[in-house]
């Protein structure tokens, strides 16, 4: 479904990420972990648009995603749950998710989904006319999740979901993002946690400082190479 081949982008003189190349397939939630400042989240912006790789190609679907808008990239199907959840906090809880549709002509059926949204994740139904900057930081990385998922994504991007959440909240978060899974979301999942995101996910890569991809691979297949426990130990966020 998304193929990136040999992507490296540039900010100036300073190479966020270098000859990256990096595959998700239908149904599979991927892992992209590193330390901070790795280049994870450059990545997600060259998926998305954000920023122009300097080299190297992206596909999704086999169309190549070149010179294309981040609004243009969305209509094709993928959507961000970016860093910091960055829900529009003077808006309504019901607010926020109708942007989520935004991009949607089936209006009807959008309502009907923003719905069946407040029953999968209760807190946003209890909470519909609340302004979303009322709801915790857990509620509104259920509401980012959700209104991401509005757009009907055919692949769904997250970046660094668990940020700043208390571990009690990581958890739901996972157990959020495993229940997508099943459900054969695609997803590709860049973190900082991770040991949670290399079990939960079908495949990971290891993104180390400059933007390089060191190790990939599925959890028993990263767990039986030799070097990847003293590159991994050093991968824990700081405290």
């Amino acid at each position: 479904m998304l193929k990136l081949s040999d992507v490296t982008v540039r900010y100036g003189r300073i190479t966020a990420v270098q000859s990256l190349t990096l595959e998700v397939t239908e149904g599979e939630l991927v892992g992209l972990v590193g330390h901070n400042g790795a280049g994870k989240s450059t990545t997600l912006w060259a998926i998305t648009g954000v920023v122009q790789p300097s080299s190297g190609a992206i596909t999704f679907g086999g169309r190549s995603l070149a010179g294309l808008s981040p609004d243009a990239i969305l209509r094709l199907g993928i959507s961000l749950v970016p860093e910091n959840r960055r829900i529009f906090g003077r808006l309504s809880v019901g607010e926020n998710l109708r942007i989520g549709t935004s991009a949607r002509k089936d209006r009807k059926q959008a309502e009907a989904d923003i719905t069946e949204m407040c029953e999968r994740f209760a807190v946003l139904g209890r909470f519909f006319d609340r302004p979303g900057s009322k709801l915790s930081g857990g509620e509104q990385q259920q509401l980012a999740i959700a209104r991401a998922l509005l757009s009907r994504p055919k692949l769904l991007l997250l970046d660094e979901p668990t940020l700043g959440l208390a571990p009690i909240i990581v958890d739901q978060v996972f157990e959020i993002l495993q229940g997508l899974r099943e459900e054969g979301v695609t997803m590709l999942l860049v973190e900082q946690n991770a040991a949670r995101t290399i079990e939960v996910a079908d495949r990971s890569y290891v993104m180390r400082s400059g933007g390089r991809i060191e190790f990939h691979g599925t959890a028993e297949e990263l767990a039986q190479r030799a070097d990847f426990e003293a590159a991994y130990i050093g991968m824990a966020p700081a405290s």
